[in-house]
């Protein structure tokens, strides 16, 4: 019998970080914490579970329109108008998903050819590389520098691209060092997005988890970026909702409308439910 199997599944090896979050999830021990996947410290607040509790309790179980609510689309583009200083149109470029994760997965399918590179600085979130196979790109790893408290630098980024690059991941806040891109840095590397004509796959997911002097800075606010930028975020840090698995991508009307087609196929639409409780938790949201 032939091999049931694709070559690009085969040669993926499974996340080492689920594998110990599953063993320590079994061992039922009140004394073993554990640091393997990204969870804050506290549990959904209450006002946002009571929402979606309510709504269960309305009956709204169905199918929502392929973007999302409209309300919390809306919702999301105010939060980061507010607290970004970046606008997006709620009705065409901003699309919800199930999690941050998906958004990573279908922005790159819908944006990759065979053959094209992404950049990708590591340490950071372990579904990047396999996405970028699974979409048919090249990954090409850039590993970041203690001695530049592992941020990345527009060196970095201009000595690792090629003629075949058309995507930079930029995950920062970074998981796991918990670096934090200023804004100087982020001009500096959005200059050679715009000279070498590449892409950012931005991801934001913990940009609520800033602390100290620090102030997070998208590099979509740069002038000249947001064109080539994909934004995603969600609501599993910020509101300790990790499992409630809602995020969301913000791009230009027509790369979103490519994007989207991915999601339709594949998802159809994230739980309405909670969607209802995510406009409760950004109504709610004083962050500035």
């Amino acid at each position: 019998m032939r091999n049931p199997l694709s070559e690009k599944i085969t040669g993926i090896k499974p996340s080492g970080i689920r594998k110990f979050f599953d063993i320590v999830t079994e061992m039922n021990d009140p004394e073993v914490i554990s640091l393997g996947v990204g969870e804050p410290d506290f549990d959904t607040p209450w006002h946002i579970r009571e929402e979606g509790i309510f709504a269960l309790e309305q009956g709204r179980t169905f199918y929502t329109s392929n973007s999302g609510l409209m309300e919390l689309r809306t919702e999301i583009s105010k939060y980061l108008k507010r607290t970004c200083g970046v606008s997006y149109d709620a009705a065409k470029e901003v699309i919800l998903t199930v999690g941050g994760s998906e958004a990573i997965d279908i922005a790159l399918r819908a944006m990759l050819d065979p053959g094209d590179e992404v950049l990708i600085p590591q340490p950071s979130y372990v579904s990047y590389e396999p996405c970028t196979i699974l979409a048919d790109g090249v990954p090409v790893i850039i590993n970041l520098k203690e001695e530049n408290e592992f941020r990345l630098t527009a060196e970095e980024v201009l000595e690792a691209v090629t003629d075949k690059t058309k995507i930079l991941i930029l995950p920062f806040p970074n998981n796991p060092t918990g670096s934090v891109l200023r804004r100087e840095d982020l001009e500096a590397i959005a200059k050679v997005c715009i000279e070498k004509d590449i892409f950012v796959l931005s991801d934001e997911i913990y940009s609520a988890l800033t602390y100290g002097d620090a102030k997070h800075v998208t590099i979509a606010s740069i002038p000249g970026m947001k064109e080539r930028t994909i934004l995603i975020n969600g609501f599993s840090k910020a509101y300790a909702m990790t499992g409630w698995r809602l995020g969301y991508c913000m791009a230009d009307a027509k790369l979103m409308d490519r994007i989207q087609v991915f999601h339709q196929y594949c998802v159809t639409s994230v739980p309405s439910f909670v969607q209802r409780a995510c406009v409760t938790a950004l109504e709610t949201d004083t962050s500035d």
